[in-house]
């Protein structure tokens, strides 16, 4: 019973909607003109009769006659049969018998309505199943279903009111119950059309997640939502526009056309965001960097959360959110440090002056063996160990380490262990680590004698300055 509601209080809704907009311009559009003769006469108003003129009966209409005059036929001889009574007007010229007859039409179409429900669910199978998995038949019966209910209702509403059109007609041929009630039967139709492709975008959504878990890009993830928003918007405009039309009757191509000096300046003011929209488009196509990886951008370091139609978010090693926009983002140097195929490790190991020349040679020997086939290595990548200068304090080697895969965190355990190797090979052979030192030389010769003053515990003052000689 509540799926027969619902169609029913959408339908008086548009119902209405549609008198409100159709019975106050034909009350308002009745100006009173006097005549020379003193007599008031009404006038359409310009609007009205243009509505008036665009309505065309239909083969819906043109039947619906034939069917009230059929059964106005029939009440006369059942009249003359079994009394006045069951050919008795109830309002505006309409019979008892004609409105039962119209009664009956509308159980015609909730049988109709619950027919056509029985065969969509014999062909949509099990409704439990999930989305993903259930075949696109299944999907597609599962969108038409509510929507083709309204549709149902709508016009078969309309049929049922068809025989009854004819006894609200005005002496000038104007009909605004016509009129109201086809606009409304317009509208619905519209909304059931546009509501089921709503739910067909449902399906390509679905089959574009499909398409998307099976690509190793992170970025397909980001467009399918983008596609399955842009496609209801669309449908979303497109619809409006159509509702509107039926509604008002107004041409939308003119009306479009005399807004395009509107458009620009609207385009002007919304330029940031047409350039970060078109910098969306260019993110999604080029690719730059993927969702979950990490990037630098404008000295920002951080991992990619979202790309959406505006901007960009960016989790920084701090755990701050950074939002920045699309058309920044495009027009930015931006570093992918999640693209890496491997992770360098460029140190210097200095060791103090001191050391002797076989020293040296054994630490880089040492050093060598520790990296020799280490896990993180590629054949195409060995490790490099030199000893390549002498700086102020210390004798430099240089170590030059690739680690694969770039896994962060398996690159500094490794590390930690290299380091520790190095330090008990160091040790065990006797070799010193060089730190900042400074060698002071005081200068005690003929022209630079070297004074000392001593302080004096005792006395509490300072003596007097000793040369040292």
């Amino acid at each position: 019973m509540s799926n027969c509601r619902r169609p029913i209080i959408i339908f008086g809704v548009f119902f209405m909607f549609a008198l409100g907009l159709v019975l106050p311009g034909a009350l308002w559009g009745q100006t009173e003109k006097a005549g020379k003769d003193g007599t008031v006469k009404a006038d359409a108003s310009q609007p009205v009769a243009e509505a008036q003129k665009d309505l065309q009966p239909t083969k819906l209409d043109l039947a619906g006659e034939k069917i009230g005059d059929g059964i106005d036929r029939f009440g006369q001889k059942a009249a003359s049969q079994f009394g006045g009574w069951i050919n008795a007007e109830v309002l505006a010229g309409i019979t008892w018998i004609k409105l039962l007859f119209c009664l009956l039409l509308l159980f015609v179409v909730a049988a109709t309505e619950r027919l056509m429900q029985a065969v969509i669910r014999r062909h949509q199978g099990d409704p439990t199943v999930d989305m993903e998995k259930a075949p696109i038949r299944q999907l597609v019966f599962k969108a038409l279903s509510r929507p083709l209910s309204l549709f149902i209702w709508v016009y078969g509403v309309y049929v049922v009111l068809a025989p009854l059109f004819v006894h609200f007609r005005q002496p000038d041929g104007t009909n605004f119950i016509h009129l109201a009630v086809q606009k409304v039967a317009d509208v619905g139709a519209a909304v059931a059309i546009i509501w089921f492709t709503m739910r067909l975008v449902t399906i390509v959504d679905v089959q574009l997640q499909k398409w998307a878990a099976s690509t190793e890009s992170t970025m397909d993830d980001i467009l399918v939502p983008l596609v399955g928003k842009t496609l209801r918007v669309f449908i979303l405009i497109i619809g409006g526009i159509i509702v509107l039309q039926n509604l008002t009757g107004v041409k939308i191509g003119p009306l479009l056309a005399s807004l395009g000096i509107g458009g620009l300046a609207v385009a002007l003011a919304a330029r940031e965001s047409i350039a970060n929209f078109f910098g969306t488009l260019t993110i999604l196509f080029d690719q730059p960097f993927q969702v979950g990886q990490r990037i630098v951008i404008n000295d920002f370091d951080g991992i990619v959360e979202s790309v959406g139609f505006r901007s960009t978010r960016i989790r920084t090693l701090t755990g701050h959110l950074l939002t920045i926009p699309n058309e920044k983002v495009v027009s930015s140097t931006v570093e992918n440090i999640g693209m890496r195929p491997h992770i360098r490790w460029l140190t210097n190991i200095g060791i103090t002056y001191d050391t002797p020349p076989e020293k040296v040679e054994k630490a880089v020997e040492f050093i060598q063996e520790i990296l020799l086939d280490h896990e993180g290595m590629h054949a195409d990548f060995p490790p490099r160990v030199f000893f390549n200068g002498f700086n102020d304090c210390s004798l430099n080697i240089m170590v030059v380490v690739w680690y694969h895969p770039p896994n962060y965190w398996d690159y500094q355990g490794w590390l930690q262990k290299v380091c520790l190797e190095i330090m008990r090979r160091f040790e065990t052979e006797g070799i010193d680590f060089a730190f900042p030192t400074h060698t002071v030389h005081l200068a005690n010769d003929d022209k630079r004698q070297l004074k000392i003053q001593m302080f004096d515990t005792v006395a509490g003052g300072i003596s007097d300055p000793v040369t040292a000689g």
